[in-house]
């Protein structure tokens, strides 16, 4: 389980009114196993912050960070970026995947990395409508291809908790229905899914959603069928 509590952060600037500001204040939350949760709010409102600070990417400036009950941010670097690897699936809003590799080889990176068994790759590939690009290189992929390669990764590697960021950004409407529905299944095969998104249609999908605005989160409503 993966739970936040009174986590803020806070950075110093030069300049303007005030020496400082916090793009994340004061935010508690725990990710439910079995459970899709759907943070909502204009861009700038904290929420790619606060999904930073759940991966272990970002240390927060105030508040704790536990991963079934052991403080994340006490774990030695090699230790957190193994649990990372492991148990934590990140979608990244920007471009991700590494050009000198194909798509296959890009899914089955993170296990590579820690020489762990490679995923079978090739039911999530199917799945997200890139089955026949598993060759091919991301040069030759278009922005949506290219968010749907950054999914299967972090699905491939049947993490415990999915944290993405925005992973509809570049998709049309068939593949946003198409990607929000293998989160809605991943979530009932037991994950616990965070998804940071503008797209309201998650709603539909989420058992519990909140909003960001200005660094503060607060429960709104679902809009599940």
């Amino acid at each position: 389980m993966l739970k936040a509590e009174n986590v803020g952060k806070m950075y110093f600037r030069k300049s303007g009114q005030a020496n400082y500001f916090y793009p994340v204040r004061d935010v508690s939350l725990t990710l439910t196993p079995g459970a899709v949760t759907v943070l909502t709010g204009r861009s700038g409102s904290g929420k790619t912050t606060l999904l930073h600070l759940l991966a272990g990417l970002l240390t927060p400036s105030e508040g704790k960070v536990y991963w079934d009950g052991t403080d994340l941010y006490s774990l030695p670097d090699a230790a957190l970026s193994r649990l990372r690897n492991e148990k934590i699936g990140v979608i990244p809003q920007g471009r991700s995947a590494v050009d000198t590799l194909t798509v296959l080889e890009n899914v089955q990176l993170p296990a590579a990395l820690y020489r762990r068994r490679m995923p079978d790759a090739a039911p999530w590939l199917a799945s997200l409508g890139i089955g026949h690009l598993a060759q091919a290189r991301p040069a030759e992929l278009s922005g949506g291809e290219l968010r749907r390669v950054a999914i299967a990764r972090a699905l491939a590697s049947e993490p415990e908790v999915i944290l993405a960021d925005e992973p509809t950004g570049d998709l049309d409407d068939e593949n946003t229905e198409r990607v929000l529905r293998i989160f809605r299944q991943a979530a009932q095969a037991g994950k616990a899914v965070f998804l940071v998104t503008h797209e309201l249609d998650a709603l539909r999908y989420a058992d519990f959603a909140y909003r960001m605005e200005n660094g503060c989160m607060t429960p709104c409503e679902t809009q599940m069928k």
